[in-house]
């Protein structure tokens, strides 16, 4: 198979407590050394590592062998690492030493920053034959090609997902940014870190398997709103015509919102979309092209037009993840955009390229 200039991978999610993170499979495993082995760049655009679940030792000693394995297949060759929400402990030390010493504003791309932390270092030296950088919130892949994980879009998602109620309050409560909201990368920062840095305290300090281990409660409730059969459409339609319009108007009541009660895939998509496009505005990302994560729905898909092209033309691409979530993927194949094992392959010019590289991965783990 023929090389290619920058393969992209998001939302591995390494280490999870589910074990529903594919890449720790052999055959899903082989396929992304593989796709390492070919890139003379490789891309880990956030959420490499599950630090939200267990403690931080016991997902690196679960995770560290896949680590030294994509070392050895990017030997020689550069790996960057955008941190995302579920390990900004990769970042946040190094963050927390710039705000302490004042130093410039966190920039949207770049090297942010070169000594990024203890943890940072671990996961380096696991790679000791690879360039390991680390760049954050987002990286210049080419001219015109801008990377991020995404996560920032959770400050502007009108869906009800936990993770944005919190941003929600954080915003209207603690950061007296108004009703404007965000408008630089410090700015998500001041509503965000904060969620992170809590996530991280209760996964430390967890005795047992968490709660997350079942699927979180943002997808719980989806699923529950979107059942299938008899009894699963009577239970989905008395929460979504009944229990979620009536939070959700709560929440607006209180200043949170624009939230909507609509929660269907078809809206977690255009939802997300806009949310992302609302951030590469306010940052300033003027981008031919914007590839990002965070959602795990892959796009733009065969057949998929709407939404992916930003009003001044920038085109997105969500290169979705390697998480399997029965939640999403049910029954259904590699055309489901939540299907796990895609990349994005990017070469000295032309558009980003999504691509299958576990189309037929069986659904689940025994």
């Amino acid at each position: 198979m023929p090389a290619v200039t920058t393969a992209i991978v998001s939302d591995l999610h390494l280490g999870t407590a589910s074990g529903m993170d594919v890449a720790r499979r052999p055959e899903a495993r082989a396929r992304l050394l593989e796709i390492a082995a070919r890139a003379e760049r490789l891309v880990l655009l956030g959420d490499l590592l599950e630090l939200r679940e267990r403690p931080t030792p016991a997902v690196l000693a679960d995770v560290a062998p896949l680590l030294r394995e994509l070392g050895e297949a990017t030997a020689g060759r550069q790996v960057v690492i955008v941190p995302g929400n579920h390990d900004y402990q990769l970042v946040a030390p190094a963050l927390e030493r710039a705000r302490l010493e004042d130093e410039r504003p966190l920039a949207p791309a770049g090297e942010h920053p070169p000594l990024p932390g203890e943890l940072a270092d671990v996961v380096a030296a696991l790679m000791p034959r690879s360039e390991v950088v680390f760049a954050y919130p987002g990286v210049w892949l080419r001219e015109d090609v801008y990377a991020l994980h995404g996560h920032y879009l959770d400050a502007h998602m009108t869906v009800p997902r936990v993770e944005c109620l919190l941003a929600a309050a954080v915003e209207r409560f603690t950061t007296g940014l108004g009703a404007a909201g965000p408008r630089s990368a410090e700015q998500y920062e001041a509503v965000l870190a904060p969620i992170y840095a809590l996530s991280n305290a209760l996964a430390q300090n967890a005795r047992v398997r968490p709660a997350t281990r079942r699927g979180n409660l943002s997808r719980n409730v989806w699923s529950a709103a979107n059942g299938d059969g008899r009894a699963g459409r009577i239970k989905g339609a008395l929460i979504g015509k009944a229990a979620i319009p009536a939070a959700v108007a709560a929440i607006n009541a209180a200043g949170m919102g624009p939230f909507e009660a609509d929660i269907s895939g078809e809206q977690l998509r255009r939802a997300g979309l806009r949310a992302i496009g609302e951030v590469v505005g306010r940052l300033g990302i003027d981008a031919d092209h914007v590839v990002f994560g965070h959602t795990h729905r892959a796009g733009p898909l065969d057949g998929e037009a709407d939404g992916w092209t930003l009003p001044n033309g920038t085109r997105l691409t969500n290169t979705g993840s390697w998480v399997h979530e029965e939640t999403f993927v049910g029954g259904s194949g590699p055309s489901n955009p939540y299907w796990p094992g895609r990349v994005t392959l990017l070469h000295d010019d032309g558009p980003p390229e999504l691509t299958t590289v576990l189309g037929d991965l069986e659904p689940a783990p025994a």
